[in-house]
């Protein structure tokens, strides 16, 4: 790891939540930028798998299910 990368981590530890938001989402949204293919990727396989549930080939699980068993796994 780099000492500006190191420093950037320290300096960011340091912030308060909303301001490690706001860093994490402006870092997450560069991402999304340098990489429109994968996004164009994403957005195919989620319209796929969207496709699958409207049509009955696939049936979805609630949300308050997957959480549950997210939190429980034994659940």
């Amino acid at each position: 790891m780099s000492a500006v990368l190191q420093n950037l981590k320290e300096v960011a530890a340091d912030l308060p939540a909303s301001e490690r938001a706001e860093l994490a989402h402006y870092l997450l949204t560069s991402l999304d930028e340098q990489d429109a293919g994968a996004q164009a990727a994403w957005l195919s396989l989620a319209e796929q798998r969207m496709g699958e549930v409207r049509s009955g080939k696939v049936v979805g699980i609630p949300g308050d299910e997957v959480v549950r068993k997210l939190l429980d796994p034994r659940a």
